[in-house]
């Protein structure tokens, strides 16, 4: 195999594939990356055995050929070469020639042989979005995918395809994010899948803010995405995923309309005394026109108030405060409608517009009497 290529093409996807790579495999090829050479093409793969990513640019390619190499070392060799071509020979023993400007290392390649076929996907639904809506989307709702692996389920989202709508879910036991966005072109059948949030969390890395589209592709066992000349595979999460329809309490006594980012400021500075060691929840107070917050801990108190339209009647209410922040960060709009019933129901966070195209729910945390 020998080819020659832009160092810049190469690194893009030298980092992009490397993030599928496994860190630590009892299969050694796992740890590496394969490269193919063909008819002036390469393309790059990492494959953990649960997330594949494959990617592909163009060089001048003198001899096809496929070989392994280690994706640390070989991400560091690129990176710290001094020219903007690089050439890649490799001999009959595997011995791997990299060379560019006066620099030139020889590391020993993987057999291809040795590396697991990527799976295949027997695509039974597909779908087709612009990127920046599918990258807003994953960020606006991922953060509240679970951690717990008692319920393996909850550390993915749902996407539920519907006629005109797709609609993403996570849920972690404390908070709930749902966003919603319309498709250009109905799709005809309805389907729902559950994604690994790590491996969405990669795919949103891969996504940029553009109009272009990428395909999503769903098998039986698998989901792929196909991003310009990237594709992404992962398993799919298989189980019954929260019916977050009947989770969601629709109607309240209260609601709150507020600006999100003075909201959220307001949270920021009364959290400064709040940390991992000295735990302590947000007291929300709403009175007429007015949110009074407080943070008690160890540290000292922290009090900040916000105008806000509406009353509660008084209604405290307590919040971890990262949980809050996450779910004001993530809420695409600027004014916000805080839905409220009593201090230990959920509080809903939605559009002021009344459009659906977002909601975040946030558990409350139980107050102390003897706090404030």
């Amino acid at each position: 195999m020998k080819f020659t290529c832009e160092k810049y093409l190469l690194q893009n996807a030298v980092s992009t594939a490397s993030r599928a790579a496994a860190v630590k495999s009892a299969v050694a090829a796992l740890e590496g990356l394969l490269i193919e050479a063909n008819d002036n093409k390469i393309t790059i793969s990492g494959y953990d055995l649960k997330t594949g990513i494959t990617t592909g640019f163009s060089a001048d390619v003198q001899e096809n050929g496929r070989i392994v190499l280690n994706s640390r070392l070989f991400g560091d060799i690129i990176r710290k070469m001094p020219g903007d071509i690089i050439t890649i020979s490799v001999a009959d023993n595997l011995m791997t020639k990299i060379s560019s400007g006066v620099s030139e290392f020889e590391i020993m390649a993987t057999p291809s042989d040795d590396y697991p076929e990527l799976p295949s996907v027997d695509s039974t639904n597909s779908m087709v979005i612009n990127q920046k809506t599918l990258k807003s989307m994953i960020s606006q709702t991922c953060f509240a995918v679970s951690e717990n692996e008692a319920r393996p389920i909850h550390t993915g989202a749902l996407f539920e395809v519907e006629s005109e709508t797709l609609t993403m879910v996570a849920v972690d036991g404390y908070r709930l994010a749902l966003r919603k966005e319309s498709f250009e072109e109905a799709v005809e059948e309805e389907y729902s899948f559950v994604v690994p949030g790590s491996a969405l969390n990669e795919v949103e890395k891969i996504l940029v803010d553009s109009e272009e589209t990428v395909t999503v592709n769903l098998g039986s066992k698998h989901i792929l995405f196909k991003i310009g000349d990237t594709t992404l595979i992962s398993r799919r999460l298989e189980g019954e995923f929260l019916n977050y329809k009947k989770s969601i309490p629709m109607t309240g006594k209260f609601d709150i309309k507020a600006d999100r980012k003075t909201v959220m400021t307001s949270v920021e500075r009364v959290s400064l005394i709040i940390s991992d060691k000295l735990k302590s929840p947000v007291r929300c107070k709403f009175e007429d026109g007015i949110l009074n917050l407080l943070s008690v801990t160890p540290l000292g108190r922290a009090s900040d108030e916000c105008v806000v339209e509406g009353s509660a009647d008084g209604l405290e209410i307590g919040f971890n405060n990262k949980y809050l922040l996450d779910a004001l960060k993530a809420a695409p709009a600027d004014e916000i409608i805080m839905r409220l019933s009593t201090g230990v129901t959920p509080c809903l966070i939605l559009p002021a517009d009344g459009g659906d195209n977002f909601l975040y729910m946030v558990l409350p945390v139980r107050l102390k009497t003897n706090e404030g």
